[in-house]
């Protein structure tokens, strides 16, 4: 018979604290999402602020607040006043320049403004549809022709073409326009697609090019022969299947390459150039220099900024009250207490990681992407001590700048492949070679995949055609037969 007993057992388990869970949050920000964490707690904790590194010391023993036997009442210490005074009166007969100065980028001449004045500045573009509304609102139209533009703008993609055909558009308008007619949709449309991008609109890249062509200057040099090579051999182009137009068109080689020319000249996206995004670029989470013929990695401090606890605040908390105000500062201080701490544990495994990665790639940095050396996961984990979970948050969505670009930390793990001689090559490093290749290749007779792969096999790298084949997908390079020029 069973009998209820107590016993007591020793066991050993890992909890998701709070803060354990704040550190490994942070650890696999990004930059920018860290700095809008950062700034999310500016906004929220008045204990967090940021050390700009002037004469006002930060309260670096957080244990005095608790022992402050004055309860952090500092009733004799004036706050400074930082803000400047102003004058009650005021100068009345004096200019606005007399007062504040003149910016002189509007006096210096186009070839004095600085080159960064412009770089700088965030461009948010507008949106394809908006953009050909307000035209076609310009415009004297019917109420009809103005719902018809509307409809057919409704149905242009970002990169300018119709996606639905005009036929299905007309039976959609008859539902509400009883007595439209087929050739009103056509002529609303033609009207579009001479808005400004030209060319949006366009059912097909045919069409679109078309338009864009007959727009050109009657004298344009080849011009007819041009149009027929896009309204007739368009398919044949895109293939590079040049023998074919010279031979249907009777044209020479000098001629067809005029023509080629003329059509790159064309804009095969239109709407691509009315973007509705702005422009994101990358900011490096950590930086390789070299000084003395050594490598030095350093953090990059505008993502990853010092931090304090605000000593006015922290010291207003009393020890003995148990008030609301009172719990509330104390958890607020706590808690910035705790995101200092594991701000600092990310810079700190940011860093390790980093100057381990690369200690394993010297080679990249001194002769490039193609000495690039096989390297996983595992092996930073096990060089550090860390897990490879740690050690995958750490490297995603973390950039280093380094003398030969900015690159991603994932960017320099790759597989490695067997060479002739017994050793390993990264995978990345092959994909540097096969770009090289194509990049130095004959334009008239380009490298197929197979040359390709026969001449990695001269240099001791065994890999199969397929294998070169994916790595030139993976770069977005068309094969041989697309890539030839004359």
């Amino acid at each position: 018979m069973l009998k209820p007993s107590l016993q007591l057992r020793f066991g050993q388990s890992l909890s998701m604290t709070p803060q354990l869970q704040q550190a490994i949050k942070l650890l696999q920000l990004s930059s920018v999402e860290l700095q809008q964490e950062i700034q999310q707690l500016f906004e929220t904790n008045p204990m967090l602020e940021k050390d700009e590194g002037n004469d006002i010391q930060a309260d670096s023993d957080n244990n005095d607040v608790e022992n402050d036997s004055n309860n952090g009442l500092l009733e004799d210490q004036e706050i400074p006043e930082q803000q400047e005074q102003i004058s009650d009166e005021l100068v009345v007969d004096s200019s606005w320049e007399d007062v504040y100065q003149e910016s002189n980028i509007y006096n210096e001449s186009p070839q004095e403004i600085k080159a960064d004045s412009y770089e700088n500045q965030v461009i948010q573009s507008g949106n394809l549809h908006e953009h050909l509304q307000q035209q076609l609102d310009l415009l004297h139209l019917s109420d009809t022709d103005r719902v018809i533009g509307m409809a057919l703008i409704d149905e242009i993609d970002h990169d300018g073409y119709l996606l639905d055909s005009v036929e299905s558009i007309f039976t959609d308008l008859r539902e509400s326009l009883p007595e439209l007619e087929c050739d009103e949709v056509y002529a609303v449309l033609h009207l579009i697609q001479h808005l400004d991008p030209i060319g949006s609109g366009a059912q097909n890249l045919a069409e679109c090019l078309l338009i864009q062509l007959n727009l050109l200057p009657p004298d344009t040099p080849l011009l007819q022969p041009a149009r027929q090579v896009v309204s007739d051999h368009i398919e044949a182009l895109g293939k590079h299947d040049l023998a074919t137009i010279e031979k249907k068109l009777h044209l020479n080689t000098e001629e067809l390459h005029h023509i080629i020319e003329l059509i790159k000249s064309l804009n095969p996206r239109p709407g691509a150039q009315i973007a509705d995004s702005e422009t994101q670029y990358v900011i490096p989470d950590v930086s390789v220099v070299k000084h003395e013929n050594t490598w030095h990695i350093e953090l990059n401090t505008e993502v990853a900024p010092k931090l304090r606890i605000n000593s006015h605040y922290s010291k207003l908390i009393k020890r003995a009250d148990n008030s609301p105000q009172n719990e509330y500062l104390r958890s607020q201080l706590q808690e910035a207490r705790w995101f200092i701490k594991s701000l600092q544990s990310r810079n700190e495994t940011l860093l390790r990681v980093s100057s381990a990665i690369i200690n394993k790639q010297i080679s990249f940095l001194e002769q490039g992407p193609e000495a690039i050396k096989p390297l996983v996961l595992k092996d930073i984990a096990e060089q550090l001590e860390l897990h490879e979970s740690t050690v995958s948050r750490v490297t995603s969505n973390k950039y280093l700048h380094t003398p030969r670009g900015i690159f991603e930390l994932k960017y320099f793990f790759s597989s490695h492949v067997g060479t002739a001689d017994g050793g390993m090559c990264s995978a990345t490093a092959i994909r540097a070679m096969l770009k090289k290749m194509i990049q130095e290749e004959n334009p008239a007779k380009p490298l197929s995949d197979s040359k390709i792969a026969k001449t990695l096999d001269e240099k001791g790298i065994k890999v199969a055609r397929r294998t070169v084949a994916k790595y030139r997908e993976a770069m977005n390079i068309p094969p041989s037969n697309e890539r030839k020029q004359l």
